[in-house]
């Protein structure tokens, strides 16, 4: 008995610790943009919890998952802090690496979007649904991070560099990989196709389409 239950558990807690991880990653890259925008302590600590648990709460609300689990589970919440505080704390030396904070940012996005996915396929959406609710997830927490830091979200703009393109094709990898292997690693295949898009992205490789019109006049 105990051996048929050990894998269950085994799964559980790796899914977890990558939710914690994304958490972490978004927490840090939001309290980063703080710290460079000179905000005090409790504004770091705020930018970081919302980018960290935002698109999550946006996920658990459309899909009547209330309240959202970042409440329910408080460990996000430590986590989310912890990543304020240690952005906070070393921010100085981590604000004059742009790659530091793009790290963070692309690690917690391919992380959030894949947990996401994960998520809505137990909820039971299909493909579209699935897709929406991994990117809604990814993106939702930066978008309120930009809003908040009276930066115009790079998600409206920045055709060049995938963002949340990525993060719902992050999440459609999720559903093509569920029942074929285990959630674990489903969610690992759809942050390692978010973190592959936006690689070919910065270097030029892929980038979206952008319609121009003719100046007026």
């Amino acid at each position: 008995m105990p051996d048929a239950i050990l894998p269950t558990v085994t799964l559980e807690q790796g899914l977890h610790a990558l939710d914690l991880l994304g958490v972490l990653a978004f927490s840090m890259s939001g309290a980063l943009l703080a710290v460079r925008k000179r905000f005090d302590l409790f504004g770091v600590l705020v930018l970081g919890c919302v980018t960290a648990v935002g698109g999550g709460a946006i996920r658990d609300t459309l899909t009547g998952q209330t309240p959202p689990l970042f409440l329910r589970d408080e460990t996000y919440l430590w986590v989310a802090l912890l990543g304020g505080v240690l952005a906070f704390a070393f921010g100085e030396r981590l604000a004059r690496f742009e790659r530091t904070l793009r790290l963070f940012d692309t690690v917690g996005l391919g992380l959030f979007a894949a947990s996401g996915a994960l998520g809505a396929i137990t909820f039971g959406l299909g493909p579209l649904g699935v897709a929406f609710a991994g990117m809604l997830s990814g993106v939702g927490g930066g978008v309120i991070r930009d809003l908040i830091a009276n930066e115009v979200p790079e998600i409206m703009y920045r055709h060049d560099q995938l963002y949340a393109t990525a993060a719902a094709a992050g999440a459609l990898t999720v559903y093509l990989l569920h029942g074929l292997v285990t959630p674990f690693q489903a969610q690992l295949g759809g942050a390692g196709m978010v973190v592959l898009l936006r690689y070919l992205s910065r270097r030029g490789w892929a980038r979206l389409p952008v319609r121009r019109l003719p100046e007026d006049g």
